[in-house]
């Protein structure tokens, strides 16, 4: 009776496991996509982070915004529109970081430093090979559209 019961605890957990056996997870990278920078005909590839920031942004878009150069390792641009806020303090900015500054200003950054400043991230460039070339020191347009 004993071995019985066992028989069917062991069946009864096997048949519970195996409903709540778990779907796999795509990726966090490619839930809400990627966004494509085209800068004076080079393009580079933005992986957007998964937050509220980013998708508020992605449905900006297609746009070209002209961005201005500041202290040799940003270009900025001021959104017509406020963005919802997902604030972090990354103390490390890294090349190709996409960022927003307070609650409209879009910042895309072209060298890596320490920063004490809190941004809310929207992506980072993939490959940011000659982004820094690219970009130069000068305002630059850039055209942001859905990959």
């Amino acid at each position: 009776m004993q071995r019985m019961t066992h028989l069917i605890m062991a069946a009864l957990l096997l048949a519970a496991t195996a409903c709540t056996k778990s779907e796999p997870v795509a990726p966090s990278s490619s839930q809400l996509g990627n966004i494509v920078l085209t800068i004076g005909g080079k393009t580079f590839t933005v992986e957007l982070e998964q937050n509220n920031t980013a998708e508020a942004f992605l449905k900006l878009l297609p746009a070209t915004y002209t961005m201005t150069e500041l202290n040799g390792n940003e270009k900025y641009h001021y959104l017509d529109t406020s963005l919802p806020t997902n604030r972090t303090s990354p103390d490390t900015i890294h090349a190709g970081d996409l960022m927003l500054y307070g609650n409209n200003c879009l910042v895309l950054f072209y060298e890596t430093f320490s920063t004490s400043y809190s941004y809310s991230p929207i992506g980072h460039i993939t490959v940011t090979d000659s982004l820094k070339e690219t970009l130069g020191n000068r305002n630059v347009q850039i055209h942001f559209s859905p990959q």
